[in-house]
């Protein structure tokens, strides 16, 4: 999947491991879980494939947050985002990352 960022600071956390943004500052092994999470979107080719991940827990959210999906980075954290797919090409498919979240609160 071809992999984008909705917000700088997600940008940030995967290039720089951390952000300069006071608001969004997390332990280490989060952002590390965060990056690896990443590296996974970037290596399916479709979200067929996340499935087959069992530790990353895909699923599609519901609510407010149709049309969205996560995975998690941690038991509190998940990696919330769409997918776009090319109806006339299945190989392009964009993945535009929205939020890391506690999906707790």
């Amino acid at each position: 999947m071809i992999v984008e960022f909705e917000k700088e600071y997600l940008r940030d956390l995967y290039t720089k491991g951390n952000c300069s943004d006071k608001k969004h500052r997390f332990r280490p092994d989060v952002i590390k879980r965060y990056k690896r999470g990443i590296d996974y979107l970037k290596w399916t080719s479709r979200k067929e494939d996340l499935f087959r991940i069992n530790s990353l827990n895909f699923e599609a959210l519901k609510g407010d947050k149709l049309g969205l999906f996560s995975i998690r980075a941690n038991d509190q954290y998940r990696i919330e985002f769409r997918i776009s797919e090319n109806a006339e090409d299945q190989i392009l498919t964009i993945c535009s990352i929205v939020e890391l979240s506690n999906h707790y609160s």
